[in-house]
């Protein structure tokens, strides 16, 4: 008879199985789905939520999982099986809690409130989405009302998207990031930098070629992958054979689909990366959000946006642009795309003021979620933020408030990763750095190679093996901290001004 833990192997593969199926129909829901397959496409995705929860938190598997760890106790602790174990009985510990019904009618809510927040988003119209984020808040309360021991609500969202980590430690975080970045902004906001090449009319058929030029510098490979247009940008895997990455493109700003791809290629890049003996398992989907964001921003800031591959780029990006930037230089490019301009939409920020857009849903999401703030207030809570953090105002809820898919998917708790990982991409970049003496001179030529297998040693093979207190520890030797990513900042705006900040 197979042991315990083959069992379990078993029984998690069969779950991988159903979570692959959901995932491919949210990838068609956000790519090729006609709009008139939503309710059925929200009850397909319901029942799958259903059958899967059920599954997970039947009383066979609690069997299996405790089975399973009574074998694992003659193990490495450090094994993939022990780790695997450890990991099992966490999430089941958390999906017993949560009735088989909720998890479908989140399910469902999520894929009703996508096609809503679309029509809105279109129609500029926040009162079209309102009823359906109601709901999804709703329903997120009483997923939060299925757990206790926790010092705030907010600590139950985060756990899901990144295990481990407290709404306190995040807002301290925050706090500190917050101290440095507004005066630093302040400073620089004004200082002239001609971003004018960004904003040319540019072919999208040429942007095509550029972005599929790049990313398969990165690593993106026919065999495996696909890169589709959507709405809102999204990375998706079937398995590290089976990648999906989305951009949009925009005639008149270039930028938007070249640094998005590069993004969405982060996160492809590491579901790729992830070791074959995880594959088909409860491991093999790396679900710290904010060690996938730090690969994602990694990609696109730090190498994207930096001075070692802008020569490069600047090049091709003249070269493609039909005449209207023949000779663009590198200088001209790296500057202009670091220039610290406080803007409307979140992933067109600069890389500077891109955290305090998420502070701001940060602290939203908290208000919400507390019924300190009631959803008809919310696009002018968020009007008021954006003007005292980036003197922003905002004309239109499109460019506000509906800017973001995340809040009519339900997924809140998610906005803090983003900031988060840029922080843990400091400390990887730093790291990088030390391992990789000629690092800079490779990325300089377009070679990225180097690069990605470091991070798929450290980071991508371990899948959802570590947490990212536990894989930066092991990586950096240091718990999560602000001097990295702004120390490296600094040094960036300091060469892109050509003034002294650190």
């Amino acid at each position: 008879m197979a042991t315990a833990l083959a069992q379990l192997h078993e029984r998690l593969a069969e779950l991988a199985d159903l979570q692959h199926a959901s995932s491919v129909l949210h990838w068609d829901q956000g790519v090729m789905m006609p709009d008139d397959g939503a309710a059925q496409r929200g009850e397909a995705l319901g029942t799958l939520a259903r059958l899967t929860h059920e599954q997970f938190t039947s009383a066979r598997t609690a069997e299996l999982i405790e089975a399973a760890a009574l074998e694992a106790q003659a193990l490495d602790p450090d094994s993939d099986d022990a780790r695997l174990v450890r990991k099992v009985r966490h999430d089941h510990e958390r999906a017993i809690r949560v009735p088989a019904q909720l998890a479908a009618d989140l399910a469902r809510a999520a894929s009703a409130g996508h096609h809503a927040w679309v029509a809105a988003r279109a129609a500029d119209d926040f009162s079209m989405f309102a009823p359906h984020l109601r709901r999804n808040l709703e329903l997120t309360r009483a997923y939060v009302d299925c757990f206790d021991g926790h010092a705030e609500a907010y600590d139950v969202l985060l756990e899901d998207y990144d295990a481990g980590t407290t709404t306190a430690t995040v807002r301290g975080l925050f706090e500190q990031l917050k101290a440095r970045l507004v005066p630093l902004i302040a400073r620089l906001r004004d200082q002239q930098i001609d971003s004018s090449v960004l904003h040319v009319a540019y072919p999208v058929a040429a942007q095509r070629q550029l972005v599929g030029e790049v990313v398969r510098r990165m690593g993106f490979q026919d065999s495996g992958w696909r890169l589709d247009d959507t709405v809102h940008p999204f990375a998706t895997s079937f398995g590290s054979g089976d990648v999906r990455i989305t951009t949009r493109y925009d005639a008149h700003y270039f930028p938007t689909a070249l640094y998005g791809a590069m993004h969405e290629c982060g996160h492809g890049l590491y579901n790729q990366g992830v070791a074959d003996a995880l594959q088909r398992g409860w491991l093999a989907r790396p679900d710290s959000l904010a060690l996938h964001e730090s690969q994602s921003r990694m990609w696109e800031n730090f190498v994207g946006r930096g001075r070692a591959f802008s020569e490069l780029l600047a090049r091709r990006v003249g070269e493609l642009s039909g005449g209207a930037l023949d000779g663009l230089d590198g200088q001209t490019l790296y500057r202009a795309v670091n220039a610290v301009r406080p803007s409307l939409i979140r992933i067109e920020a600069d890389e500077t003021t891109y955290s305090l857009h998420v502070i701001l849903r940060f602290e939203l999401e908290q208000q919400l979620i507390e019924g300190r703030l009631a959803v008809e207030e919310l696009p002018d809570a968020w009007r008021a933020l954006m003007a005292e953090y980036l003197g922003v105002e905002v004309p239109s809820d499109a460019d506000g408030v509906l800017q973001d898919v995340h809040w009519s998917e339900g997924l809140i708790g998610y906005f803090p990763t983003y900031v988060l990982g840029n922080l843990i991409a400091g400390h990887l970049w730093e790291c990088a750095h030390t391992a990789l003496p000629a690092l800079e001179g490779e990325l300089a030529a377009g070679e990225f190679t180097s690069l990605r297998e470091w991070l798929r040693h450290n980071v991508h093979r371990h899948g959802a093996k570590y947490t990212s207190v536990e894989l930066l520890e092991r990586v950096a030797g240091a718990p999560l901290a602000v001097e990295p990513f702004m120390n490296y900042l600094e040094r960036k705006l300091s060469d892109v001004y050509e003034v002294t900040l650190a």
